[in-house]
């Protein structure tokens, strides 16, 4: 980890792992479904993708979006998926599961971080729906997780900065350009989480307005957002003159 801290970009495209590579992301996290917070992304990407970059790759293990409550049959799913994603050459995984009451899964994480070793985990935002999140943070700790991604339990980093920050000294160990300053500033973290992400125009030259291949609530058909290389590089000179 150079200069002190470490940028991870999130990203669903191998157009995007490049230019998170290139703007100085540190660890890619690997996923599909962004519009619905990540989810598994295919192998067929993962392989792509590490042949495309040389920093670390971790990938998402969600089945679907929605919550974490998981049935029997979507946590098989999760763990074919973890065995898959190590044949192909992951080099961390990314979960989280809870109880219907709104904490840590105890039992399903243990048995899921047990078929994800020796590879390093991450508990992702899950983190931000748990009822008490000291207890919840204390919890994965003791159950081995390296990480935890978390944006305070709020809509975004900023409003969750005073969570933040109490979480980063009880271990004592959603960012953009207007907002990364005041988040290093304010916390102890090392490391941070961003999409980093703009829209480019479709190449597509005949158009159908009338039809639309998701709900209505998805991304337009003719417009792909990608991972922006001059947004990564900004995010990292800004924590380069912070930190």
């Amino acid at each position: 980890m150079e200069d002190g801290f470490l940028m991870e970009v999130c990203v669903d495209s191998v157009e995007s792992a490049v230019n998170a590579e290139r703007g100085g992301a540190g660890r890619i996290e690997l996923c599909a479904g962004l519009v619905e917070g990540g989810t598994t992304p295919s192998m067929g990407l993962l392989q792509v993708v590490k042949q495309c970059v040389r920093v670390p790759v971790f990938v998402m293990i969600r089945p679907r979006g929605g919550d974490f409550l998981y049935s029997d049959r979507e946590v098989e799913v999760m763990k074919a998926d973890i065995r898959l994603a190590k044949l192909h050459g992951a080099d961390g995984l990314v979960f989280g599961a809870l109880t219907e009451d709104g904490r840590i899964d105890t039992e399903l994480c243990t048995a899921l971080l047990a078929v994800c070793r020796p590879l390093p985990v991450t508990f992702h935002r899950a983190f931000d729906m748990v009822h008490d999140p000291q207890v919840a943070l204390e919890t994965l700790i003791s159950l081995g997780f390296e990480r935890v991604l978390t944006s305070g339990c709020d809509s975004s980093a900023l409003e969750g900065l005073s969570l933040i920050k109490k979480l980063a000294e009880q271990v004592r160990g959603g960012i953009t350009e207007r907002n990364l300053q005041r988040i290093l500033e304010g916390s102890t973290v090392s490391e941070f989480h961003c999409s980093a992400r703009s829209a480019r125009d479709s190449g597509m030259k005949f158009r159908n307005p009338n039809v639309a291949m998701g709900a209505s609530f998805s991304a337009p058909e003719y417009s792909i957002k990608v991972a922006d290389v001059a947004k990564v590089r900004t995010l990292n000179a800004i924590a380069k003159n912070i930190l």
